[in-house]
């Protein structure tokens, strides 16, 4: 039997998915550790540069997503190839640095399980099709830009708008919508929070969310089509403003710390990707 055949097996496919999700979660570990620092060095590179003052990033070397190689922040103990298994390193080593014995963030194996149940849902709901593969990188890219922006209150413009042009790309051939659809989509998510931004402001004077979060709705549009809009964010308010009275009335959050809106967004659009047919058939007239 072909390797494509075998792999196409319903029973097989997701399985690879799986193991393939899990690879993938450590790299987003990865994007979502350095991707902000890589932007913190940008902006302070640009700042001196506008200040005539020499870049330090020569002095402090090369850093991206590949360089310099994974190492413990506490004691810089170089990462070995076979402690970065994915979720098996972790629980080998219990959490821990092999060499100093630091802590290692559970969120690590989090994000790996995270991303390879995405991949093995998509293989298993799409099968081996474009649908699936368009659902991985929405998927993925949703996980990642979640944490990030759960960490730093950024949504990287590094994955939101290639994410964006992804949705229109796969939608040229209708994978999930028309194109014309695609684009009001992209259109109509942008403008949307816009107008909540700026009605906000101008009604309080304050900022209520990011630019970060028209871009991603914007995404989300792309890849879904418009009609989804509404879903998306009403999942995202009603979770958003369910999580952020938790917080602050058990975990003493403190009403003038901002909440990120991102992560919420994000989770509806997954929703919206996966199961946003049956809820609005099922639900929304229930509701409505």
């Amino acid at each position: 039997m072909a390797v494509t055949s075998w792999l196409a097996q319903p029973a097989v496919l997701p399985w690879v998915a799986l193991g393939l999700g899990l690879c993938v979660g450590s790299f987003l570990n990865v994007v979502i550790h350095r991707l902000p620092k890589m932007m913190e060095r940008e902006w302070r590179e640009q700042c001196a540069e506008l200040a005539g003052a020499p870049a330090a990033s020569a002095a402090q070397g090369r850093y991206n997503l590949f360089v310099p190689a994974s190492a413990c922040p506490a004691c810089g103990r170089p990462v070995r190839a076979q402690e970065n298994i994915p979720v098996l390193s972790w629980l080998f080593l219990r959490g821990k640095c092999a060499g100093c014995a630091a802590r290692i963030s559970a969120r690590y194996p989090v994000v790996e399980i995270a991303a390879g149940v995405i991949a093995a849902y998509a293989a298993w709901r799409f099968g081996p099709s474009a649908a699936a593969a368009g659902a991985l990188l929405f998927g993925w890219s949703m996980l990642a830009l979640a944490v990030i922006d759960l960490d730093t209150q950024l949504l990287p413009d590094d994955i939101t708008l290639p994410l964006l042009w992804a949705g229109l790309l796969f939608n040229l051939e209708r994978v999930f919508v028309p194109l014309p659809t695609a684009v009001i989509g992209a259109v109509a998510g942008y403008l949307a929070l816009w107008l909540v931004y700026w009605a906000f402001k101008l009604a309080t004077g304050k900022e209520g969310m990011g630019y970060g979060d028209f871009k991603l709705l914007a995404a989300i549009g792309a890849w879904l089509g418009w009609q989804k809009l509404p879903l998306v964010i009403l999942l995202s308010s009603v979770v958003g403003a369910a999580v952020g009275v938790a917080l602050i009335v058990f975990a003493r959050h403190g009403r003038e710390k901002p909440i990120p809106f991102g992560p919420y967004l994000a989770a509806a659009g997954f929703i919206a990707l996966f199961w946003g047919d049956h809820i609005t058939r099922r639900w929304l007239p229930i509701l409505g």
